[in-house]
């Protein structure tokens, strides 16, 4: 339940981003309601959106999703070729798989497969890989063995995809409290009652730092291949760690998205961090753009972004005010790295986006 705040504190008033915005990261779950998606694009200047998991069909259900088969030709026809400019995605390739089921019984014909629906994918347009978290978490080969994102039997796709110099954007790990037993006194206990598929405190599950330890090895061993690392690397509660990883890794860049709760909490150590690592983050806000709060969630991360307000709330992780965890304060970052956030970093990762949006530079 959200909580009063009787602070009498500075609200800038922010309708649209300080420059045009790609909103790099966020799904339409093959929804199709790009009408609707277009609508609060247009009401607080997101310029292009990416549907990272555009060549499939997720349905909500169980307190969690379901991973079901889609068509990259079904995001072609609703989306970009109906709004031009607007739209881009990213393909699953053969990572679009129930998570109850083996991913492979055998490997090299599930790279193989994988790597020619990549490639078919990229032909249509597909401007990168999205790998979720069902790989390291519930992906099992048919000998009943966890496959790891680090696994070697993996790594051709990895590296077809620096081929095709194309980014992977990977899921791993997520917020350390759904790793710890779901009671009140954990801080994300609201959000395991509400999605209970999201708690892996169970001991079947990997610990977060192992889940992260992998990853991490993943993007040394393929250097030519470039990383995107959504929500913040999934370690936001660590950022000294993420900024020891963009240190020594060239090849990885991080998004920001569904994480303005845990950095907007530690305001002069993410300042710090975003101004220190301003050519590596990407926007992104992996929350829904179809509903009545949708406006309100981008101008919250434009005002975290932009201003020193202090203390107002984040969105949920579905995009709803309903629920406050904490309060966050703004790290007032200055118009250049603004830019470098909102579009070029996007767009030095994958060029020929330049082609293909409409993007009104300032």
């Amino acid at each position: 339940m959200a909580r009063y705040n009787y602070l009498v504190t500075k609200r800038t008033p922010i309708v649209k981003a300080s420059f045009p915005v790609i909103d790099a990261h966020n799904h339409l779950w093959g929804n199709w309601q790009a009408d609707r998606v277009v609508r609060t694009m247009d009401e607080v200047g997101v310029a292009a959106y990416c549907d990272v998991t555009g060549s499939v069909l997720i349905e909500f259900a169980g307190g969690g999703y379901r991973i079901k088969p889609g068509d990259i030709d079904g995001f072609i026809e609703n989306c970009s070729a109906k709004f031009p400019g607007r739209f881009y995605c990213f393909t699953m390739a053969g990572f679009a798989h129930p998570a109850d089921k083996p991913l492979f019984t055998d490997h090299k014909r599930f790279v193989a497969d994988c790597i020619t629906v990549l490639n078919e994918h990229v032909g249509k347009g597909a401007k990168g890989l999205k790998v979720l978290k069902e790989l390291g978490l519930h992906y099992r080969d048919s000998s009943g063995n966890l496959i790891n994102c680090n696994d070697d039997r993996l790594a051709p796709i990895w590296e077809e995809a620096g081929r095709l110099k194309i980014p992977v954007l990977i899921h791993q790990a997520d917020p350390a409290g759904f790793f710890e037993p779901v009671t009140p006194e954990n801080e994300h206990y609201e959000s395991l009652v509400k999605y209970p598929s999201w708690s892996f405190a169970d001991k079947k599950f990997p610990r977060k730092i192992d889940l992260l330890k992998r990853r991490d090895d993943l993007v040394r061993k393929h250097p030519g291949t470039v990383f995107i690392l959504p929500h913040f690397a999934n370690y936001a509660e660590n950022i000294q760690y993420v900024s020891d990883l963009l240190d020594e890794c060239p090849n990885a860049y991080i998004d920001f998205s569904a994480r303005l709760d845990e950095f907007g909490r530690q305001p002069y150590t993410s300042r710090e961090f975003f101004i220190k690592h301003q050519d590596r983050i990407i926007f992104g806000s992996d929350m829904p753009a179809n509903i009545e709060t949708s406006v309100e969630m981008y101008r919250t991360y434009f005002r975290f972004l932009e201003t020193f307000d202090e203390s107002f709330y984040s969105p949920d992780y579905d995009g709803t005010f309903d629920r406050a965890r904490w309060p966050i304060c703004g790290i007032g970052l200055p118009e250049e790295v603004l830019r470098k956030i909102y579009y070029e970093n996007i767009l030095k990762i994958i060029p020929s986006l330049r082609s293909v949006i409409n993007l009104t530079l300032k």
